[in-house]
């Protein structure tokens, strides 16, 4: 958020602010600012863009909060791509057995 505030000339505590939406209604200056300085559309910020575009598809949405509920953490991850690899490893070799 340092860097952010210092390339962008925001105040670190105003971006602060717009992230705990605090101040949920920044200037366009500022948020053309931060669009700039993110590398971002403008739009993007404020969430204009049609979803299929900004995000995942739905039913990676839906996995993720899976996880989420039931405990999986984001630091677990690595560990759980493991687990998937095994499982890929494991269907792939049934599959070729079987033909």
């Amino acid at each position: 958020m340092s860097e952010l505030a210092e390339r962008s000339n925001v105040s670190k505590s105003y971006l602060s602010n717009i992230e705990r939406n605090v101040n949920q209604n920044p200037s366009i200056q500022v948020v053309e600012k931060i669009a700039a300085v993110l590398g971002v559309e403008f739009n993007w910020l404020l969430e204009l863009q049609p979803q299929h575009d900004s995000l995942p598809e739905q039913e990676w949405l839906d996995f993720i909060d899976e996880l989420k509920k039931i405990g999986v953490k984001k630091e677990q991850l690595e560990e759980y791509k493991r687990v998937f690899a095994f499982i890929k490893w494991q269907q792939e070799t049934k599959n070729t057995l079987v033909e």
